[in-house]
């Protein structure tokens, strides 16, 4: 992968948030690690997945890459930038290049506003289209591509439901002709048929205007369906990134394995049929993580020497990393399943159509 095909780049980011107590909350008495050593890239046009169990650091990734919180340590950059050295006309600039899908289409579009203002509100901010005329032209333009009727100018969002609402949020991210869009769980409060349109539409936008995406989910399915990579977070740290077919198929940390092994089978005979068992143990507090790999006090491999040392994401193959060194590209099936169960699965593994 060469520098100029590379558009957003992680180069160990740590976020911390400390905890404070006393009279006036002056006193720090812990951290929590909400990201702990991330590292990574997204390739232009690409659309990268971030998978994992609430709390893990997900959210909190997206909102470090859209410059709303600034990273305890580490270097994010974009088109080749650290954007922590921005300036103020920078980082307006810089807005204007990486906007936001958010999860609740409810509660993230200001419901005392039409859609022809919520919509227009980044023109104006921005100072692309001074006149209301112009505004209102481009906002039609847009809810045109996100599939709403043009009428829809005067709606107020308590008047849409919740599949035309997020095309509004989508209309307004495209607004300024955004590079990269990170959508934050973007179509997990939607049902599940309005699921697939988002998701369609939301292909059909990277298509037509060359846009990046950084898709947060914890529906595997979809986002195997969207995504071309996808990386895998427990508690703040990459536990493994791959090509979405490769991680899907012959993921190898016990944790990938864990979460691929929770999906159902979509067969009642074969889910009936198959082993299950939970991982062990709870996860641990992002205040106190366990040393070495964060992982090892509910891992079936761990030993002694994950007790000691921070496993580093390492090559299991093309496109292919795993921050685990007990594991490689053989281990693909989960350690917990029967020969019998194995035997059963899917072909195509979880999610698979």
């Amino acid at each position: 992968m060469s520098a100029e095909d590379v558009l957003v780049e992680l180069r160990d980011v740590r976020k911390y948030f400390p905890v404070k107590r006393g009279i006036v909350f002056d006193r720090v008495i812990g951290q929590v690690r909400a990201v702990d050593g991330v590292s990574f890239s997204i390739r232009r046009g690409e659309t990268f997945g971030l998978v994992g169990e609430s709390g893990c650091g997900k959210s909190t990734i997206g909102r470090l890459l859209l410059k709303l919180d600034e990273p305890t340590s580490g270097q994010i950059r974009f088109a080749g930038r650290d954007i922590a050295g921005f300036d103020a006309a920078e980082t307006l600039a810089f807005r204007r290049r990486v906007q936001a899908v958010f999860q609740d289409p409810y509660s993230s579009l200001n419901p005392r506003m039409t859609v022809e203002e919520i919509v227009g509100e980044p023109l104006l901010v921005h100072s692309i289209e001074a006149s209301r005329a112009g505004r209102l032209q481009r906002v039609r333009q847009l809810l045109s591509v996100c599939g709403l009727p043009a009428r829809s100018v005067d709606s107020y969002p308590h008047e849409m439901s919740g599949g035309q609402r997020q095309r509004v949020g989508i209309a307004r991210a495209l607004a300024l002709r955004p590079d990269f869009i990170v959508c934050d769980e973007a179509v997990s409060a939607l049902d599940v048929s309005i699921q697939a349109q988002i998701v369609r539409l939301l292909q059909e936008l990277r298509s037509e205007f060359g846009l990046t995406y950084l898709f947060i989910g914890h529906d595997l399915s979809v986002v195997r369906h969207i995504c071309r990579r996808v990386a895998v977070m427990y508690l703040g740290r990459i536990a493994e990134i791959a090509d979405s077919d490769i991680l899907f198929d012959e993921g190898c940390h016990p944790y990938t394995q864990a979460l691929l092994a929770s999906v159902p089978v979509p067969d009642p005979e074969i889910e009936h049929r198959r082993a299950h068992q939970m991982i062990r143990g709870e996860i641990p507090s992002p205040m106190n993580p366990p040393s070495g790999c964060v992982f090892h006090p509910r891992c079936p491999l761990a030993d002694e020497s994950c007790r000691r040392s921070v496993p580093e994401l390492r090559k299991a193959g093309e496109e292919h990393d795993v921050a685990c060194p007990k594991v490689g590209p053989a281990d693909i099936s989960p350690a917990w399943l029967t020969d019998k169960a194995k035997a059963d699965a899917v072909p195509g593994g979880p999610g698979r159509s």
